[in-house]
């Protein structure tokens, strides 16, 4: 990529962000949306998971071969294919008659959205080369995840009350539209230098495993754990996993790089980045339901409720970037690990959703956490690793939010379901009567990622992390020196 003068560099900055804000928002609007569209489509709990999962599951499955694919055959094409793919799967997603078509259009948005956030990282990370630099950029892109967060709420609440459901889908058209028009225009082309040949068995293997566990999670409470169709799919998604470490370790390009693991900060940013996300869409998952169907708020008052949360992650985001381009990742990390534990305590031990003052406490504390989270996240994937292999590195940590996210939503949805089976309307009196009794539960696996977060990023930020970043680094730049490295040690030690 040509060196770009500083306005320039802003400039693609900021097309980046667009595309991670209807990527972003998307979620956030159709979490405030789901009441309303369980009433319409007379979808159950796990209905409404689906139309979560089917997007965040198909985006996890691709966002690898996107970050792959854009480094070997141009960035700014794929992006350009992702935004047009996106653009269009929101239109038909407005336009979804019932639930299984709306869950289909769902996965051509995500096959679109494959395209952006891993790619524009990718493009990020080759135009801000200064380390400083990059870190400030990584920061104001952690604060656009802020203000999807703090406009999807309200934004969704206003369309879903004034106009519908389907209105949500509308706000990312202008958006996409001129998205693309200013990357034409602007974003200059780029590749690897040495980009990765394509890896299909290793793609297929990914997908087998993440929809196979995903549908385990999801159709257990109401299947059941000795049904032969969960049986087979939880088979399936061992024999994928087996199958995924087994053939990648033996490959000279594989889809996964095994060796980037070696690095305990990219390792711990992967831990944390299932974490905290499984934690984000867990709690929107749970706090719409319970405000709109429990509370009996509109769709605009619950995104109101929310607004402390939304509002804290809109301030923190960028502070977090500005702290990990100063001080590093680790001040970051500790503050949104006992943010977000704390959270989970107060929910799952003083029972914060009965009370408005523990709830808006409950979600400030949890807007602190996730606003401090992301940006350490971004850079310590990408910071230790060499640029030319930066679209894969940025796939690996997108692709860890991905599968926090539906494993979050998978996860919760799974026990929330099992506790108010059977007690009719989400309505009804029955249900709103055990849903805090349910939730319990969920809200105890809400503390334990925030516990994970807190130890992982401990444990991964400091001097000894840093010292397997720096050999990880000299591996994947010298493969070669390095394997025959390898090799020598192995031979002194026999």
């Amino acid at each position: 990529m040509p060196e770009l003068s500083p306005r320039r560099r802003q400039l693609v900055l900021a097309i980046c962000c667009m595309s991670l804000l209807i990527v972003s928002l998307d979620n956030t609007v159709l979490n405030v949306a789901l009441p309303s569209m369980q009433k319409e489509l007379h979808a159950t709990v796990a209905g409404m998971q689906w139309t979560i999962d089917a997007y965040t599951l198909v985006l996890a499955s691709l966002l690898m071969l996107a970050g792959s694919t854009a480094d070997r055959i141009g960035r700014r094409r794929v992006f350009r294919t992702g935004l047009v793919l996106f653009t269009l799967g929101s239109l038909l997603c407005s336009l979804a008659p019932n639930l299984e078509s709306l869950v289909a259009f769902r996965m051509v948005q995500a096959v679109g959205g494959s395209m952006l956030n891993p790619v524009a990282m990718s493009i990020i990370t080759n135009t801000f080369t200064d380390p400083r630099e990059r870190a400030r950029a990584i920061g104001v892109w952690g604060g656009v995840v802020g203000i999807s967060m703090a406009a999807g709420p309200v934004v969704g609440g206003l369309l879903v009350d004034s106009v519908g459901w389907r209105s949500i889908f509308w706000v990312n058209l202008p958006v996409g539209l001129v998205a693309l028009l200013l990357t034409w225009r602007y974003v200059p082309e780029s590749r690897a230098p040495k980009p990765r040949r394509p890896d299909p068995v290793g793609q297929l293997l990914v997908i087998a495993l993440l929809g196979s566990l995903t549908y385990v999670i999801i159709e257990t409470p109401s299947a059941g754990w000795t049904s032969p169709r969960i049986l087979t799919f939880a088979v399936i998604a061992v024999g994928a996993l087996a199958g995924l470490l087994l053939y990648e370790r033996r490959r000279t390009e594989p889809l996964i790089d095994l060796r980037f693991f070696r690095s305990a900060p990219f390792s711990g940013a992967t831990a944390i980045a299932v974490s905290a996300f499984a934690a984000l869409s867990g709690f929107l998952f749970l706090n719409t339901l319970y405000l709109q169907n429990v509370r009996g708020l509109s769709a605009l008052h619950a995104g109101l409720y929310m607004l402390p949360m939304a509002a804290l992650t809109f301030v923190c985001a960028p502070l977090s970037g500005r702290l990990v381009g100063s001080r590093g990742p680790r001040l970051p990390l500790l503050v949104a690990g006992v943010a977000m534990t704390a959270c989970g305590l107060l929910f799952a031990v003083f029972g914060a959703e009965t009370d408005n003052v523990l709830l808006f406490t409950g979600y400030v504390l949890f807007g602190l956490g996730f606003g401090m989270v992301n940006a350490p996240i971004t850079n310590t994937a990408v910071s230790g690793m060499p640029r030319s292999q930066a679209g894969v590195a940025a796939a690996v940590a997108s692709t860890s939010r991905q599968v926090g996210g539906t494993l979050g939503v998978a996860v919760i949805g799974a026990v929330l379901a099992a506790g108010v089976a059977g007690t009719g309307s989400p309505r009804g009196a029955a249900y709103a009567d055990a849903f805090v009794d349910a939730a319990g539960p969920a809200w105890w696996i809400l503390t334990g990622c925030g516990v994970s977060v807190l130890l992982v990023g401990a444990l991964t930020s400091g001097r000894w992390a840093r010292e397997t970043a720096r050999r990880t680094a000299q591996r994947l730049e010298t493969p070669a020196a390095a394997s025959a490295g390898d090799q020598a040690s192995a031979g002194s030690r026999a």
